[in-house]
């Protein structure tokens, strides 16, 4: 079903099934194939493929030769249905693949609001919050969880079932095998904790008051020479609040365990 609003390029492919939602836009030579329903004020540059079993919300912009519900690059995966589901606002830019998921019914998703630079790959499983950046040629495993507000720059490469946490911003060309706890900054070739994510948290509105609070909690978990128990403790009494609650809740529930210092 297609909203005699929409505009579909004389030369894409659209099935029958598809839905297409009021003010969307197809460009050339764009294939959707049926199951896939294409919200409000879509925009699909040339050579679009969206595939089977794909869901995208209101005013996604989707540039050309992107691959989005690609099949998971996944030796277990045996074909049976599952979804790609993305949110509201996005942009992904040029060439850019995301796979939906593994096992049956399964699902990838992202949020609302994600920039997703060129040349890259999200696989099967993961999760992408809210407002979140990724750069150019980043590649993101299968089963991975992004917070909100993550910044990731270009080149990185984030294992399977690793965690990012929220503001959280990756330096370029790491690899990112271990969990990395929210709002701080990261860099090294197997990553590593550098400092506080400043700019990041004055982008986002956090007053100098929270932003001192994160800084010393920064010093108590990597600085102090303390065990991770021992630090969590330390923040959770002396440093009471709902940013280092939420710091201390990721790193809880770590299970690959949180990357430290080198020298540590």
């Amino acid at each position: 079903m297609t909203d005699p609003s929409a505009t579909i390029a004389p030369t894409a492919r659209i099935h029958e099934d598809t839905v297409i939602g009021p003010g969307v836009r197809i460009g050339e030579f764009c294939v959707v194939e049926r199951d896939v329903v294409i919200g409000a004020g879509c925009m699909l540059e040339p050579y679009v493929f969206v595939k089977r079993w794909t869901t995208l919300g209101e005013n996604n912009e989707i540039s050309a030769g992107t691959v989005l519900g690609t099949d998971p690059l996944d030796k277990n995966f045996k074909g049976e249905r599952s979804y790609l589901r993305i949110g509201n606002g996005n942009k992904i830019r040029e060439h850019y693949t995301i796979s939906r998921g593994t096992q049956p019914e399964s699902v990838t998703s992202l949020g609302d609001g994600n920039y997703i630079m060129t040349s890259g790959h999200i696989a099967h499983n993961s999760t992408v919050g809210n407002n979140v950046v990724i750069a150019s040629c980043a590649l993101v495993a299968g089963y991975v969880d992004i917070e909100d507000q993550a910044f990731i720059s270009g080149g990185v490469v984030v294992h399977q079932f690793s965690k990012i946490g929220r503001l959280a911003m990756i330096g370029g060309n790491t690899r990112v095998n271990l969990d990395v706890p929210p709002f701080f900054l990261y860099s090294g070739f197997n990553v590593e904790p550098v400092g506080l994510n400043v700019v990041g948290l004055r982008r986002a509105g956090f007053s100098a008051t929270r932003v001192s609070t994160l800084k010393q909690a920064y010093k108590l978990l990597y600085q102090q020479g303390l065990k991770l128990e021992e630090a969590l403790v330390q923040i959770g009494q002396t440093l009471a609040g709902d940013d280092t609650a939420h710091l201390i809740r990721f790193i809880r529930a770590s299970k690959r365990g949180i990357c430290r210092p080198s020298n540590s």
